[in-house]
């Protein structure tokens, strides 16, 4: 019998990771064929096609580059004989990537991004056994039409609802709002709910000029008109609690709305969506009336991506309402 065949992609990250003698802290160096030697048995999951995107650190990935890893994966899922790709990433900005590539990628087969905390020069270099549980996902049958994963501490993630919550801690990505889709045990791949929802856009394209602004408490509207005046395409705002801004800022929301810029109310808080709740200056259901848009549970750096996208299909703000909005309001 065939075994199933895995597309690997590397792009970097901390997995990628050793200790620079010269610099005197973490680098990217390692191949994807350098990292696969520190992982023996790997064979017994599956064959492999590997592909050698890039050695980048989280913080160098671009929306760019992440419609362009979108385009080669999907691309090289189409063949035949692959059942599924695990794409290795910086952990910084790896929940932009995997919500930019499950609303760019539509195909059943399963995709898992995955990581390390720590660099292979440490000692409980996590890499090898995140791969392992990574490869052993997308191989499982009950992972097709899941969209993109994280799998990460074996625990396995949808992208759409993942965050990175801590520093440092190996189970530093949680999805605060509905737990875990599923986890990887010793014996097999226990998925445990599926998403009912699964978003798609399609585009070749994504507008970077998509600014986030956060509230606090006695923000002014300085940093909005200043987004606005330098050529902000949309913007989304980190608001407070329900989706509420001081009245302070209220008139700069007002002046993106009336220059025709897509204006995405999220909130700062980790878990919950946003409501037109509150009636009083500056709450949601003003904000609403004004013409901004309610962005759901989304956070504001994958409302950022969302945002970036839908702006790369069209700039028509009534149609990137509906994209936001028609699945939860």
């Amino acid at each position: 019998m065939n075994k199933l065949k895995v597309l690997l992609v590397f792009t970097g990250g901390t997995i990628s990771m050793q200790i620079d003698p010269v610099v005197g802290a973490a680098i990217p160096v390692l191949s994807g064929e350098q990292i696969l030697t520190n992982v023996p048995g790997l064979d017994a999951y599956a064959d492999f096609e590997i592909f050698n995107f890039s050695k980048l650190p989280g913080p160098h990935m671009t929306p760019g580059l992440m419609l362009e890893l979108a385009q080669e994966v999907k691309e090289i899922l189409e063949t035949s004989d692959i059942c599924g790709a695990v794409i290795t990433h910086g952990t910084d900005t790896l929940e932009e990537t995997a919500y930019c590539l499950d609303l760019l990628i539509s195909s059943e087969k399963p995709v898992a991004i995955v990581g390390a905390m720590r660099n292979s020069s440490e000692l409980g270099w996590d890499g090898p056994p995140n791969l392992i549980s990574a490869i052993r996902t997308v191989t499982c049958e009950a992972a097709r039409g899941l969209g993109v994963l994280v799998v990460f501490n074996d625990q396995i993630h949808a992208a759409s609802e993942v965050t990175k919550t801590h520093t440092e801690a190996l189970d530093t990505f949680q999805s605060p709002d509905f737990g875990s889709l599923g986890i990887v045990d010793k014996d097999r791949v226990l998925i445990l709910r599926r998403p009912v929802l699964h978003e798609h856009i399609e585009t070749n394209n994504v507008d970077t000029h998509v600014d986030i602004i956060k509230m606090a408490a006695g923000v002014d509207d300085r940093l909005i008109r200043y987004a606005v005046e330098s050529g902000a395409h949309g913007l989304i705002i980190e608001a407070l609690g329900r989706g509420n801004i001081p009245t302070y800022a209220l008139p700069g929301i007002e002046f993106a709305i009336e220059r025709n810029l897509p204006v995405v109310i999220v909130s700062r808080c980790l878990r919950g969506r946003v409501l037109d709740t509150y009636g009083y200056k500056g709450g949601g259901h003003e904000l609403r009336q004004m013409g901004a848009i309610l962005g759901g549970s989304l956070s504001g750096q994958k409302a950022r991506i969302k945002l970036m996208l839908a702006l790369g299909y069209t700039n028509n703000v009534e149609e990137i309402r509906a994209i936001f909005e028609k699945n939860f309001y």
